[in-house]
């Protein structure tokens, strides 16, 4: 298994679109066959902070999960542009290592 950490700061004024869009990516990705779970979170400290906690079955998972239309849509599209700075970090489960 996969896992990916996303966080990201955005722009002023930009929290209520960014729950919008992490619920519609929210909507779409757990249907996804490869993914085992995809959780958007926003920051209780600063509403500015969010992140996305993904896992996938494989790296075939995760690239078909970057490659789907609604990904560019929502993440590429309209997301992208709302972000400060953002971060991710791969894992694997410990039991699996």
């Amino acid at each position: 298994m996969l896992v990916l950490i996303v966080h990201f700061t955005v722009k002023p004024g930009a929290e209520k679109q960014t729950l919008e869009i992490m619920r519609k990516m929210v909507e779409h990705t757990r249907g996804e066959p490869g993914n085992r779970m995809y959780v958007g979170q926003q920051s209780t400290e600063n509403p500015r902070k969010f992140c996305f906690y993904e896992q996938y079955v494989d790296q075939a998972a995760l690239d078909a999960h970057r490659g789907a239309p609604y990904f560019k849509q929502y993440v590429t599209d309209r997301l992208g542009p709302l972000i400060e700075n953002i971060t991710r970090e791969f894992f694997r489960p410990a039991e699996e290592i």
